[in-house]
């Protein structure tokens, strides 16, 4: 007689209980921020999912063994060798987490080749290799999750493979970088010019020592890429991905979008041209500083934390909010990820066989494995349809702001708001907020305003959602 359980509505029947315990070996590449917060959670299962009480580390792989560390393993658990690990026949389950584009990107093919299955953290690698990547796990009928490699320890990866995958996704807009999120929100919050904050975010350790990857938006370019991505079913060549970070961004900015009802944040975007248009038409996938509107949901994220606004057909609008990486955070995703792993694996195990294609090559569950081959194509950013926000340093003379108007207007650049702010040194500063417009239109308007006499500088042009 079969019951159910009264927690997950699961029936089973008493002889379940009996299930033999099955343990699968995990083969750690890394024992940094994330390995450590890693480790830790598979050494310590007590009160976390049953299952993981089957998953061991088997081995470790570091670069040097004599580092300094905040976790003690047993020695013998500890390697140089990396590639024993990836080729070791125990191994079910490579974690790669040592970050970096190689070696860890030829370990994750070495471990595919060897029938391993492969969890990562690595955005970077998957960003740039993916297509390499997922196309030799679904040649060997293995899985490559990569929760973690997108927003820290907030599920966004497979709720888009699974909870939303009925959806017809019209876009994804997301602040997945803490690093510039801190530095803007400290500037919202104080006033503080971008270098200040800069040094300050690398003094308590929420900026590296080389910032680029974060503050050139390079970092946030290789997430939005593997969103877009599994959001729309294709492949995403990175380097059409348009990338523009918060470097220029200045205290006077974040001081006039302020007072115009705005706060400036750096927004990854991905979506499609319109609702009705068709699946291969080309996307908008962009990165750059954004001034939203303080009621925008995203808006009032603030500080290292990150968010992910999703929208979709027939969902509507859904957010996923919370920290963006820490080892805590990011190690609740790897663990995530190997657990359904693991899962998978026990299945088929107690079934006595895994179902397979007639040439023998494993059949992967299609929520979880990675099935789109073609790629997406991405509209330039000339073509992108928003608003602008400029501000124009400028001689203070009767009849610049109307000069300013027309030359906008020969472009079809049609403005929202002229405002000057105020002057100093026989200068004016005049902020102008456009309306919707083509950028390639609004560009044109802008080299052609570069040539007026009263002009002394542009000081800065920031998109507008």
């Amino acid at each position: 007689m079969r019951k159910f359980c009264p927690e997950c509505s699961q029936a089973f029947s008493p002889a379940d209980s009996g299930v033999k315990t099955v343990v699968f070996k995990v083969g750690l590449l890394g024992l940094g921020t994330v390995g450590t917060g890693t480790a830790e959670i598979l050494l310590n299962p007590a009160g976390r999912h049953p299952l993981l009480q089957e998953i061991k580390i088997h081995r470790v792989g570091l670069r040097q063994l004599d580092k300094p560390r905040q976790i003690q393993l047993p020695a013998d658990l500890l390697t140089t060798d990396l590639e024993a690990i990836v080729t070791d026949p125990e191994v079910d389950i490579v974690v790669e987490v040592m970050g970096g584009l190689e070696p860890a990107r030829s370990l994750m093919l070495q471990a595919i080749a060897q029938g391993k299955h492969v969890v990562t953290a690595n955005k970077a690698a998957i960003a740039r290799y993916g297509d390499e990547i997922f196309t030799a796990a679904n040649a060997a009928g293995v899985y490559v999750l990569l929760e973690a490699a997108v927003a820290g320890g907030i599920p966004v990866i497979e709720p888009l493979k699974q909870s939303l995958c009925a959806n017809r996704i019209q876009a994804i807009t997301g602040i997945i970088n803490g690093t510039t999120n801190y530095i803007l929100s400290r500037m919202q919050a104080e006033g503080s010019d971008f270098e200040q904050v800069l040094a300050d975010a690398q003094a308590l350790g929420y900026a590296e020592a080389d910032p680029t990857a974060d503050v050139d938006g390079l970092d946030a370019a290789d997430k939005i890429a593997i969103l877009a991505s599994l959001a729309f079913g294709g492949r995403i060549k990175l380097p059409e991905v348009y990338c523009e970070g918060i470097g220029k961004i200045s205290a006077a900015d974040i001081a006039y979008a302020e007072r115009l009802g705005f706060v400036i944040k750096l927004l990854a975007t991905a979506r499609r041209a319109a609702i009705d248009a068709p699946a291969d038409a080309p996307l908008q996938v962009r990165v750059h500083p954004t001034l939203l509107p303080k009621t925008h949901p995203l808006a009032s994220v603030n500080g290292v934390y990150n968010a992910i606004l999703i929208e979709g057909d027939p969902i509507g609008e859904v957010m996923f909010f919370g920290p963006g990486a820490g080892a805590g955070p990011t190690a609740s995703a790897v663990v995530a990820d190997i657990l359904n792993v693991a899962a998978i694996l026990k299945v088929g195990r107690a079934a006595g066989s895994t179902a397979a294609l007639p040439d023998g090559t494993p059949l992967l569950d299609p929520l979880l494995a990675c099935s789109h081959q073609s790629y997406c194509e991405i509209a330039p950013i000339e073509a992108l349809v928003t608003r602008f926000y400029v501000r124009f340093l400028v001689k203070d003379s009767p009849g610049v702001i109307g000069k300013l108007g027309s030359c906008f207007g020969e472009h079809q650049v049609s403005l929202e708001s002229v405002v000057q702010i105020g002057r100093r040194d026989q200068m004016a500063e005049i902020v102008v907020i456009t309306h919707d417009v083509r950028e390639a239109n609004f560009r044109q308007a802008l080299a052609a305003i570069e040539q007026f006499d009263l002009l002394r500088q542009i000081s800065s042009v920031l998109r507008v959602l």
